[in-house]
């Protein structure tokens, strides 16, 4: 789909994370994650919502932390299978994009727990069209600590070169990025900690997206909202359908990709259930150009 066919929207969730709200509770987050019915709920009632939508959204994409449950811990296989379950019911005329998460291949990811994760989920990173906008899916585990496979790591940053050459060429309307980890929360030139990039990688990464002209970055992992921009670029961090460690709800993210921008809201799951997309934004995706 490279051609512009006029205003569409798509759904961004992040952090189903299955297990984490009973290992937050306990205190326990190496061993806690033996239940997760809350969070079953909590995706089915993201996927009841979602099915509701009319129109329909172009896609619904996961951006990591499917599960809890670290590569090679007790429940891991289990949480993989309800929550497999649970998104089995969404719309099949919506397809689903999964981004990988620092629990989906682990914090320092290596050859065989990411090989795992693409034999459950699919690829790591991939780049796909709609209707004239390319968007690109990539592993934020890879530049958060790639110590222990460092030629995948390459492997990504040599496709993501010819990926964004080819973008140049195909004269597309907007190019957006989703990965796990946010390169910044708030600020591009904070401090590193746990919830973003390395501040070198980050600036790095920030001056390619940006000679690139991407628009967009939406991420997950923080378990709150948040967000910022860099020379044009916006970072967009949205909160989680499971656990909050913040003040948010649990809840999913709305994007309207027109003509000249990318518009977002952010829902609680009971809002979008109960009343849908604002007429606002439905407004401007009536708009055919």
């Amino acid at each position: 789909e490279y051609r512009w066919k006029g205003p569409f929207y798509f759904i961004q969730g992040a952090d189903p994370q299955f297990g984490l709200m009973k290992a937050w509770a306990v205190g326990d987050t190496n061993n806690g994650d033996d239940e997760w019915g809350e969070e079953i709920k909590l995706a089915e009632q993201a996927v009841q919502a979602i099915n509701k939508l009319n129109p329909k959204p172009k896609f619904f994409v996961l951006c990591g932390d499917l599960i809890h449950g670290m590569p090679g811990t007790q429940w891991r296989k289990d949480q993989e299978k309800d929550l497999k379950n649970v998104l089995k019911n969404t719309d099949p005329d919506i397809p689903l994009v999964f981004v990988s998460g620092n629990h989906d291949i682990g914090n320092t990811p290596t050859r065989e727990t990411i090989d795992n994760y693409c034999k459950n989920w699919g690829d790591d990173y991939f780049s796909f069209w709609v209707g004239g906008v390319f968007f690109l899916v990539l592993n934020s585990q890879l530049y958060f600590d790639s110590s222990k496979c460092p030629e995948l790591k390459q492997a990504q940053d040599v496709w993501l070169n010819e990926q964004l050459a080819v973008a140049g060429k195909q004269k597309c309307k907007h190019i957006i990025v989703f990965q796990h980890i946010p390169l910044f929360l708030r600020k591009p030139d904070e401090d590193h900690d746990y919830f973003n990039l390395e501040k070198s990688v980050r600036q790095e990464i920030m001056e390619k997206f940006h000679k690139a002209g991407i628009k967009a970055v939406f991420s997950g992992h923080y378990h709150r909202n948040a967000g910022g921009s860099y020379r044009g670029l916006e970072m967009v961090v949205s909160s989680a359908i499971g656990c909050q460690l913040g003040e948010d709800t649990h809840g999913l993210r709305v994007v309207v990709v027109t003509d000249e921008k990318i518009v977002h809201r952010y829902y609680s799951l009971n809002e979008l259930s109960s009343q849908g997309i604002e007429k606002e934004l439905l407004d401007m995706l009536a708009k055919q150009n």
